[in-house]
């Protein structure tokens, strides 16, 4: 199987990075602006140094764009709403409802329309705008369809398209990875998608079934090893299409009230890469672009030195920077069978 899935050549280890990309979309129903808004502004000062760090370092990074932030003003986004909207049980986590809220244009809302930085990401070497969904779409909460899903995905594919850009990854809002749905997804052009850590402290749930046990699990699990190191074989990603690639950790933001455990924060995380880096298998890290948005300076030293033990792997075990893209187009190649 590895022969088969690298052509012949020495297998190395993959480091893959995605990025929820979402400003208020995401956190419109948990935080108000109030609350949240210096974080999703700071996101404005984040990308870009983001961006120059990836392009210093050669990280091929996959940017999950909710399809809304896809528009320069409301006049155009208002024309390109799906036809059938999820009717979540809860209506407080449909974002059709908040509509009125949202501002004219880029320029004077900077929380609901991302069109520019899109373009700077774009402009970036190695960089793949890929789907978060249109709406932010919650895949397990009560009320949603499948045919509200489709019509959602069949939105984002079609405003990525009218600016030339062809969706290939998804990443599930809330990580609410539902199976029943991975047909709808390779219709509609899908190849991969990031699946949840194998860990039940991950395992996909709607917001009902969230618990604040489950919610420390996994705050004690980013600085204390409770789900090991969380790397996945190639031959088991290759097992399925669309290809799961699934998540390993959650780069969390820097905290001063918790600045006392960053190292154990790090070494958690440069540990599993190096995992990955011995065993020739994928490390998948993924944030949120707000959680950068404030502490700026401490969150990019963070990720400056991740980068920087990349760099160490790459030249000491061949490890590769890869797209989630990048990687199913590899898998999609050396075993095509799999994809027929």
């Amino acid at each position: 199987m590895q022969q088969r899935l690298t052509g012949g050549k020495k297998e190395r280890g993959r480091f893959i990075i995605s990025l929820d990309f979402e400003i208020n979309w995401g956190v419109r129903d948990q935080q108000t602006l109030d609350q949240y808004g210096t974080n999703l502004l700071g996101v404005r000062q984040a990308i870009p140094a983001m961006l120059e760090l990836f392009q210093e370092f050669g990280l091929r990074v996959t940017w999950a764009t909710v399809g809304l932030l896809f528009f320069s003003d409301k006049r155009e986004m208002l024309a390109h709403l799906p036809n059938v909207q999820p009717q979540y049980s809860n209506p407080t986590l449909s974002p059709y409802l908040a509509l009125d809220n949202v501002g004219a244009n880029e320029a004077i809302d900077p929380y609901h329309f991302g069109h520019s930085l899109i373009e700077q990401i774009r402009r970036t070497p190695g960089q793949e705008i890929a789907t978060h969904t249109f709406c932010h779409y919650y895949c397990l909460e009560r009320g949603q369809t499948a045919e509200s899903f489709r019509a959602d995905l069949e939105a984002a594919v079609q405003v990525a398209q009218k600016q030339n850009i062809t969706l290939r990854s998804l990443v599930f809002p809330r990580n609410q990875y539902n199976a029943q749905y991975l047909t709808i997804c390779q219709d509609l052009g899908i190849t991969s998608y990031r699946g949840n850590e194998e860990s039940w402290i991950y395992k996909e749930r709607n917001e009902e079934q969230q618990s604040l046990y489950k919610r420390g699990a996994r705050l004690l699990d980013a600085y204390f090893n409770l789900s090991g190191p969380n790397c996945h074989a190639l031959p088991k990603i290759a097992q399925q299409f669309p290809f799961n690639i699934p998540a390993s950790r959650f780069l969390r933001p820097w905290s001063a009230r918790l600045q006392a455990l960053e190292e154990l924060r790090l070494r958690r995380i440069l540990s599993a890469m190096e995992h990955a880096a011995r065993n020739n298998e994928v490390f998948h890290l993924w944030w949120h672009p707000h959680n950068f948005g404030v502490n700026i300076p401490q969150n990019m030293a963070v990720l400056r030195r991740i980068a920087e033990y990349y760099h160490y792997l790459k030249s000491t075990y061949r490890m590769e920077s890869q797209s989630m893209g990048d990687l199913a187009a590899e898998l999609h190649n050396c075993i095509p069978a799999i994809a027929s």
